[in-house]
């Protein structure tokens, strides 16, 4: 029996049974080196980015060591953003498919106090939310930590970068001692250690090659001397490659909103994911991304986090990264799950000690070499539009509005074809709903002149 199978684990065996209805059968590098820690309940720090299995890892532990029978909350999940926690809260509950009477609570800003208070007055075996929200809970005495016996801080890193450290500090006050501790990372910075020697017991450390193969991830770095030439090498890159979806990378708020500006102004289907947006604003910004109908998004660091994109063509690095395993991490965006992917990389004069640290990072015996940018020829070249459109409906879970319902609407009598959907995504209280570009006016007027569930809703095509 291989060590890589989840059946060589010591796992409980519903779990087991339910990995395999799931297709999951060898542990990602992560999970390998994790989970017998885990399971041995060692604290644990463990490095690895996004989209290497990492949720499963510390999601399997904790399953593993619950008390169902025991209804009071005994995990605590802590995660930078509301889409990493509903992410992670998502797979959990895929996971503990096998066992009955599971509650799993998602606690974040964003959604009314009121409701989750009240949720948490029914109980709950784990909780998973952001530190602000769960703050908020703890201070006004609506979350109970006493009996939490295992506390994972999901991407620590991030939640460090987001200035998250004193709220964490207060949050863990409220969690006994004797408990297990769980830090994942993507990088391990100083404050990472800081944080981890204050709040875990001899954890065992372990680390995940980021590094991607060459047959895996095509890497291009391209001199640029100022602001007019970097963008003219972003529109460049963009009409050669005629990526379905790009996500370019840029150090700052105000960067990501003048790129984003210049792009819109030559007609690219272009959205912007920073600090300042609502949540509202960015829970639909990621929706048009994640189902094709804005083929760009551009992003800060921070904004970034927690984005969960299995197809991404297209990686720029409008700014070289402040820190080399922030640019691997970046880079390992595209090219998941064995597929080919683009990563390019904007530098200039002044970036020459960092492109050495990046050089020695990577382990390079010689200096990164400038790739040459396509000729501007490429300019003439049509601008690739997003095949699919986005049309928003103001009606959602709590209108008991449900996928097979839109779908109904706009396959019915006289609709569009089923193949011209997308993916629909289900808000409390709207609902978001991908159809082809060519099939988009037919589905709005059938949206507004028919009924959902015997009711007429608002809706209306999101534009980017």
């Amino acid at each position: 029996m291989s060590d890589s199978n989840f059946s060589s684990l010591a796992l409980n065996p519903d779990l087991i049974s339910n990995l395999s209805t799931l297709g999951y059968h060898s542990m990602t590098p992560v999970q390998a080196k994790s989970l017998p820690i885990i399971l041995d309940g060692h604290d644990l720090i463990a490095q690895a980015k996004t989209g290497s299995g990492k949720t499963a890892a510390f999601g399997l532990g904790v399953l593993h060591k619950l008390d169902v029978k025991k209804f009071r909350i005994q995990t605590l999940i802590l995660c930078p953003t509301r889409e990493l926690a509903d992410q992670v809260a998502k797979e959990l509950r895929k996971l503990a498919r096998g066992i009955h009477n599971i509650k799993i609570l998602t606690l974040c800003g964003g959604m009314p106090f009121r409701d989750q208070a009240h949720s948490l007055g029914h109980g709950a075996h784990i909780v998973v939310g952001t530190p602000g929200r769960i703050e908020d809970h703890l201070r006004k005495e609506t979350l109970k930590l006493e009996h939490c016996n295992t506390l994972v801080l999901d991407e620590a890193d991030r939640m460090l970068d987001m200035g998250f450290e004193e709220t964490l500090t207060k949050i863990i006050k409220h969690v006994p001692e004797q408990r297990q501790t769980l830090l994942f990372s993507a990088t391990f910075p100083n404050q990472i250690k800081k944080i981890s020697n204050k709040v875990m017991q001899s954890p065992q450390m372990v680390k995940v090659d980021t590094a991607h193969e060459e047959s895996t991830i095509e890497q291009s770095f391209y001199r640029v001397n100022d602001k007019q030439e970097r963008l003219l090498a972003l529109r460049l890159l963009l009409l050669k490659h005629k990526p379905e979806s790009t996500l370019i990378f840029c150090n700052t708020k105000v960067e990501t909103e003048s790129v984003t500006d210049e792009l819109g102004s030559y007609g690219f289907s272009v959205a912007l994911l920073n600090g300042d947006l609502e949540q509202r604003e960015r829970d639909q910004t990621l929706v048009c991304f994640t189902n094709k109908s804005a083929s760009v998004l551009v992003a800060t660091d921070v904004a970034a986090r927690g984005l969960d994109i299995d197809a991404l063509d297209l990686v720029i690095n409008y700014e070289l990264a402040f820190d080399a395993e922030v640019h691997v991490h970046r880079v390992g965006r595209t090219g998941r799950a064995g597929n080919r992917g683009v990563a390019c990389t904007f530098y200039s004069d002044k970036d020459e000690y960092r492109m050495s640290v990046l050089r020695d990072y990577l382990n390079l015996e010689d200096d990164i070499q400038a790739s040459v940018l396509p000729p501007k020829s490429v300019l003439e070249n049509p601008i690739s539009i997003s095949e699919m459109q986005t049309i928003r409906i103001d009606g959602g879970k709590k209108q008991k509005v449900r996928a097979g319902d839109i779908l109904g609407a706009l396959t019915g009598k006289d609709g569009i074809d089923g193949k011209a959907v997308g993916k629909i995504n289900l808000a409390d209280n709207w609902s978001y709903v991908a159809v082809k570009r060519g099939a988009c006016d037919k589905a709005l007027r059938k949206l507004k002149d028919g009924k959902i569930k015997g009711r007429n809703f608002r809706a209306w095509v999101v534009k980017y």
